[in-house]
C-alpha cells in the first residue's frame, strides 16, 4: 500500500492489522467532510492490500469520535437541501462502506462516542469500550435526528432501545452499551487491549477469503425469503469446498498443519 498522507487521520499497518486512527485529538475526533473522505480513501486502499487483513478503528486524545464538527455544522446550516442531502449521503456511504468492509473491522473505544460517533461504532463487525466511555445519540436536543447512522444502530440496539434514546438523547455508559448489544466488550484499558489483541489473533487466524465471505453470509441470510435458504446456504457452503482456500484448509486440518494463510505451516 502505497503512503498517503492524512490531514484527520493515521494509518499504520502493522502484523496483519491496520490501524485507522481518528486523529482531530483536539476537538475529541469530531467528523467534518475531510475526516469522513479521507477515512473512505484509507478504506479502499488497505481493501486491495493483502497485507491487511484486519482493520483496527481507534481515536487520539481523550475520546474515541464526539460525534459531528461544529464548523461542519455550521457550514451545513447554510446548504440547500440538494447540498444536505449530499453531504448526508457521502456519511452514509462510509457507514455502509464500513459495514460491507470485505475484513474484519473492530473498533477500540474510550472517552467519548456521541451521534456520529456511535453511529461508527454500530457499522464495525465488533467493538469494545473502556468501562469510562460514554456513548449518546444527542441529535434531537440540537432540532436534529441520527437518521444517516440509524440503520446500523437499530440493527444492533432494536427499536425498543432506539427509542429509549433517540429520543431522550440521554447519556449512557459502557457496560449498558454492552447490555443493549452496541458493544462487545467492556473493561479497563489494559483489558480492552488485551481483549483486541486476543480476537485479531482468532480473526488472523481464519482464512482471509472465508472471513470475506462469512460476512457476506451474514447480510444475505439476515435479508433473503426463508424459501430461499436452503438453496443460498447449500450454494455458499459447495463453493467454499470447492475453493483453493477451503482446499487449503481442509488439507492442513487432515495433515496436522497450519493453514498457508497462518505464515507458519509447520
Amino acid at each position: 500500500m502505497t503512503e498517503a498522507k492524512y490531514q484527520t487521520i493515521q494509518l499504520e499497518v502493522r502484523d496483519g492489522v491496520g490501524y485507522l486512527t481518528l486523529n482531530r485529538p483536539e476537538i475529541h475526533n469530531a467528523f467534518n467532510d475531510t475526516m469522513i473522505q479521507e477515512i473512505a480513501g484509507a478504506l479502499q486502499a488497505m481493501k486491495q492490500d493483502a497485507a491487511v487483513r484486519v482493520l483496527l478503528f481507534r481515536g487520539a486524545g481523550k475520546s474515541f469520535c464526539a460525534g459531528a464538527d461544529l464548523n461542519w455544522m455550521k457550514k451545513m446550516a447554510a446548504y440547500s437541501p440538494e447540498e444536505n442531502r449530499a453531504d448526508a449521503k457521502k456519511l452514509f456511504e462510509m457507514l455502509q462502506f464500513i459495514e460491507q468492509y470485505p475484513k474484519p473491522v473492530l473498533a477500540q473505544v474510550h472517552g467519548a462516542a456521541l451521534g456520529g460517533g456511535s453511529g461508527l461504532v454500530a457499522a464495525v463487525d465488533m467493538a469494545f469500550a473502556t468501562d469510562e466511555t460514554i456513548f449518546a445519540f444527542s441529535e434531537v436536543r440540537l432540532g436534529l435526528i441520527p437518521a444517516v447512522i440509524s440503520p446500523w444502530v437499530l440493527q444492533k440496539i432494536g427499536p425498543a432501545k432506539a427509542r429509549e434514546y433517540f429520543l431522550t438523547a440521554e447519556r449512557f455508559g459502557a457496560a449498558e452499551a454492552k447490555a443493549m448489544g452496541l458493544i462487545n466488550g467492556v473493561g479497563s484499558t489494559d483489558e480492552v487491549e488485551q481483549i483486541l489483541q486476543q480476537k485479531i489473533k482468532h480473526l488472523l487466524s481464519g482464512g482471509p477469503d472465508a472471513l470475506s465471505e462469512s460476512k457476506r453470509l451474514i447480510r444475505d441470510v439476515w435479508a433473503a425469503a426463508p424459501a430461499d435458504l436452503a438453496e443460498l446456504t447449500s450454494s455458499r457452503i459447495a463453493e467454499r469446498r470447492a475453493s483453493e482456500e477451503g482446499q487449503e484448509g481442509m488439507g492442513a486440518f487432515l495433515e496436522k498443519r497450519k493453514p498457508r494463510w497462518s505464515g507458519d505451516t509447520q
